[in-house]
């Protein structure tokens, strides 16, 4: 959703308290999508702190559905996500400014754009169903979680490769 924000930004001291709906269903990553269970809305509060200057501070909750790193079994991961952006108008008019801030468009406020780029910071560097998963198996692929598959998990040293092609010749 766009929000314009010229009144706040030429109405020094005026503050604006927003509730705004997230409508996104999936979040990406930039890898893939994935599916959002549970998203509360977005409480936005605008506050005009100097001449043409915007403080924009905000809060929202999502649950994605995740695959687990090791065994790819779905993981509901929560987002709590709290936004503190300092917005000044000179920013609106700096070619280089607006390519940091790809949640502005004109003097407008993208709110969606904004969550994402919040997602996408604090996206986990790893997601596991729990701390000691086991993964899958490199033969069968079974869910070694769900037991022992019995596949032959031996791997040779291959510094001894040499000497193992003598006793074959």
């Amino acid at each position: 959703m766009l929000y314009n924000l010229t009144g706040i930004l030429s109405s020094e001291e005026k503050v604006e308290k927003l509730t705004v709906p997230y409508e996104h269903e999936t979040v990406s990553n930039g890898l893939d999508s994935y599916k959002i269970l549970e998203k509360s809305d977005l409480t936005l509060t605008l506050a005009n702190k100097a001449k043409g200057e915007v403080e924009a501070e905000g809060e929202i909750s999502l649950v994605c559905e995740i695959p687990c790193d090791r065994c790819l079994k779905p993981v509901k991961v929560p987002f709590s996500l709290k936004i503190s952006e300092y917005l000044k108008e000179s920013d609106f008019e700096d070619p280089e400014k607006m390519e940091e801030m790809p949640f502005i468009e004109g003097f407008s406020l993208d709110t969606d754009a904004l969550i994402n780029n919040e997602i996408i910071v604090n996206w986990p560097m790893k997601v596991l169903c729990k701390p000691d998963c086991k993964g899958i198996c490199k033969v069968c692929g079974k869910n070694l979680n769900e037991g022992d598959c019995g596949c032959d998990t031996f791997v040779p040293d291959p510094r001894m490769a040499v000497i193992k092609d003598i006793f074959n010749a």
